[in-house]
C-alpha cells in the first residue's frame, strides 16, 4: 500500500503511528517529502484488531536498523522500476500481504465435487463449517482426495447421523 501526494506525485513517507485510542482507532501519519502536505489514516477497532493479531509492525523504521535497511531497499528498487513484490520489504503491511500470499498457495485439503458442496449448502449455516471440517478430516483420514456424495454418506453414518 501506498500513499501518493496529490500536489507533487511523489510517494508520502510514513512518519509517526499514534497508539489505538479509548474507541480503539490507531493513527498512522504520512507526509511529503517534497512539499510537506500531510495525511492520516485512521483505522477503525476491528482493522486494528486484525493489524494487531497478525503481529504486525506499523511505524517509521528506526534509522540505522535492519528494518531501515530494508525500507531502503524498497525505495531503491521503486526507483529501479522493480515489481510492488519485490518492494514489499518498505511497506508497513508487507507482512500480513506476504502472510495472506502464503496462506492462498497452501493446499486447503480434499476436493469438493459441486454435488457435495451443494449438500453442504444444506446444512444449517451456524454448524456448517464444523460440519465441513468434520468431513473434510473423515476424507484425510481415509485417504480420499475427493469429496463426493459417497464420502459424504460414509463421513454421515461414522458421526451417527
Amino acid at each position: 500500500m501506498k500513499f501518493v501526494c496529490v500536489e507533487c506525485d511523489e510517494a508520502m513517507k510514513l512518519t509517526a503511528t499514534r497508539p489505538p485510542d479509548a474507541a480503539g482507532s490507531l493513527t498512522v501519519l504520512f507526509s511529503c517529502m517534497t512539499c510537506g502536505r500531510g495525511v492520516a489514516m485512521l483505522t477503525n477497532p476491528w482493522e486494528t484488531e486484525l493489524v494487531s493479531s497478525l503481529g504486525v509492525k506499523i511505524g517509521p523504521k528506526e534509522a540505522g536498523g535492519a528494518a531501515a535497511e530494508a525500507a531502503r531497499a524498497g525505495q531503491a528498487g521503486a526507483a529501479a522500476g522493480e515489481e510492488p513484490a519485490q518492494q514489499a520489504a518498505g511497506c508497513p503491511f508487507s507482512g500480513m500481504v506476504r502472510q495472506m500470499e502464503a496462506a492462498a498457495e497452501e493446499p486447503t485439503g480434499p476436493q469438493w465435487t459441486a454435488e457435495a458442496l451443494a449438500r453442504l449448502d444444506g446444512i444449517p449455516e451456524f454448524v456448517r463449517p464444523m460440519a465441513k471440517q468434520g468431513v473434510e478430516h473423515y476424507a484425510a483420514s481415509n485417504g480420499c482426495p475427493v469429496i463426493d456424495e459417497k464420502v459424504l454418506d460414509e463421513a454421515r453414518s461414522r458421526f451417527g447421523m
